[in-house]
C-alpha cells in the first residue's frame, strides 16, 4: 500500500474547451457572477450527458449559454 496521494487525471480536450468558453462568456458579459456563468455552463453541461457526439458540445453549450444570458443583459462586445 503506497502513502502516495493518486495523481489527478489530465483534464479531457472537452473540459478544456468547457473551461476557455467560460472565460469567453466571463469576458462578454462582465457584469454577470462568474459563478453564474460556471453553474449555467455545468447545467448546460448535463443537458448532453449520454449526447454519442462530443466534438460539439463545449460550442453548444457557450451558444446555450450566451443565448441565455444576453436575453438578460446587454453584453460588452
Amino acid at each position: 500500500m503506497s502513502d502516495e496521494a493518486p495523481t489527478p487525471a489530465a483534464p479531457t480536450d472537452e473540459e478544456v474547451a468547457i473551461d476557455h468558453a467560460v472565460d469567453r462568456l466571463a469576458e462578454r458579459f462582465p457584469q454577470v457572477p462568474r459563478d453564474r456563468i460556471v453553474d449555467l455552463v455545468h447545467q448546460r453541461h448535463i443537458d448532453y450527458t449520454g449526447a454519442p457526439v462530443r466534438d460539439f458540445i463545449p460550442v453548444l453549450i457557450e451558444h446555450d449559454v450566451k443565448r441565455e444570458l444576453a436575453a438578460e443583459v446587454t453584453p460588452l462586445a
